[in-house]
């Protein structure tokens, strides 16, 4: 009966929360997002004020600043900023909070915890992750950044370059992933790294520009004789690959819940908008193509997100493997590339124009399907686990 009682607790607080979080979409977002769009980048401003809501770091416990709430409450962020069309902040947010907080929170030291966490809690601190490189995607092995030790500096020096950085432009340190031992198989010779911005030899490159999600900023970085002290190591040394395998299944659920929140507020903003529009006197809503295409939509809406509610589950008890976690983004990103299509081909040409968020909501999608592991990827880690 206390457990009962504990989850309808967390339940109304969770809802409160989805309503505060829309609130505050509504007055600090709606108004300049397109803005954020044309210039590439969401404003430092913006951080802050979602520090000073308590939207930052909720899981993290109170002494870094965070609420020590369960991980349903950072996903209700994730899940309300996507159903709203908002997939750059999404993004972000989720690298900040969901995904860079936790290899510091759970592999810190007392030192690093105590100094990033608090400042990220707050927003006064931006974090990125630097793992992709020109020539190695998906295969994290495959990185060509070194870091060399040097016993008299007794630090590191960091060479190398990082491409697809989210919050790239913005960030004030990133966590470098990067080579330390080169006589091992890259498995167990990867370390993490903080570098703190500005460092000297440390270069941000251009903002890229993408066709999807115009205000995550996201970046080359380049690293040329960049030194780090001994205390600038994440979670040990040659420990590295370890730590970011560790936090894989969460990367790909946070992925896939967006996915799912992206496809339902689409899936309102077409039943809306099918209601409205008339084509030779009759509403679309009115026409057996238009309601079979949203019936077949709503269904794969629907049992993606039963499976990713079930994940979510899993998360929060600590048994969600790499390999369910990877069928959930499989299952989530293709359906939302399937949904989106389908939603803007019953927009017609309006689907095609900025000016509607089903165009927006296109072109954020398609990447979907790429970072936190492609599609091709998923499909190798599950198609393994079946022949094992």
């Amino acid at each position: 009966m206390d457990t009962i009682k504990g989850n309808q607790v967390e339940e109304q607080e969770i809802e409160l929360l989805r309503k505060s979080i829309r609130e505050f979409a509504r007055k600090r977002i709606s108004e300049y997002y397109d803005d954020w769009e044309r210039e590439k980048s969401i404003p430092r401003v913006f951080w802050k004020k979602l520090g000073e809501q308590g939207f930052l770091l909720t899981e993290i416990s109170e002494p870094y600043g965070g609420l020590g709430a369960p991980f349903t409450y950072s996903i209700a962020m994730i899940e309300e900023f996507a159903k709203l069309g908002y997939s750059a902040v999404t993004t972000n947010l989720s690298v900040h909070d969901t995904i860079t907080s936790q290899y510091i929170y759970h592999f810190g030291t007392e030192a690093q915890k105590s100094y990033y966490l608090k400042g990220m809690a707050t927003g006064e601190l931006v974090a990125a992750v630097a793992m992709t490189e020109p020539g190695a995607g998906s295969d994290l092995q495959g990185i060509q950044t070194t870091a060399v030790y040097d016993k008299a500096k007794k630090a590191y020096k960091l060479n190398g370059q990082k491409t697809f950085i989210s919050n790239g432009q913005e960030c004030d340190f990133v966590i470098v992933v990067a080579k330390t031992d080169q006589t091992v198989k890259p498995s167990r010779g990867i370390s993490l790294f903080f570098v703190d911005i500005p460092s000297e030899g440390f270069t941000r490159g251009k903002n890229l520009d993408k066709i999807g999600l115009q205000a995550c900023d996201t970046s080359e970085m380049y690293l040329e004789d960049v030194w780090v002290g001994e205390d600038k190591i994440l979670g040990g040394l040659n420990e590295g690959f370890k730590i970011l395998m560790s936090e894989l299944p969460r990367e790909r659920l946070t992925i896939a819940v967006g996915a799912v929140a992206s496809m339902e507020g689409v899936l309102d903003q077409t039943i809306q908008y099918v209601k409205e529009r008339e084509v030779f006197g009759k509403t679309l809503a009115e026409y057996q193509n238009t309601r079979f295409v949203l019936a077949d939509l709503q269904t794969k809406v629907a049992v993606n997100r039963s499976f990713i509610n079930d994940c979510i589950k899993r998360m929060v008890e600590g048994t969600l493997d790499t390999v369910t976690a990877s069928m959930a983004k499989l299952s989530a990103t293709e359906a939302q590339g399937e949904v989106v299509d389908k939603c803007l081909q019953l927009f017609g040409g309006y689907g095609y124009m900025k000016e509607y968020p089903i165009a927006r909501a296109f072109t954020d999608a398609r990447v979907q399907r790429i970072y936190g592991g492609t599609s091709e990827i998923m499909k190798e880690i599950i198609s393994k686990k079946i022949f094992s």
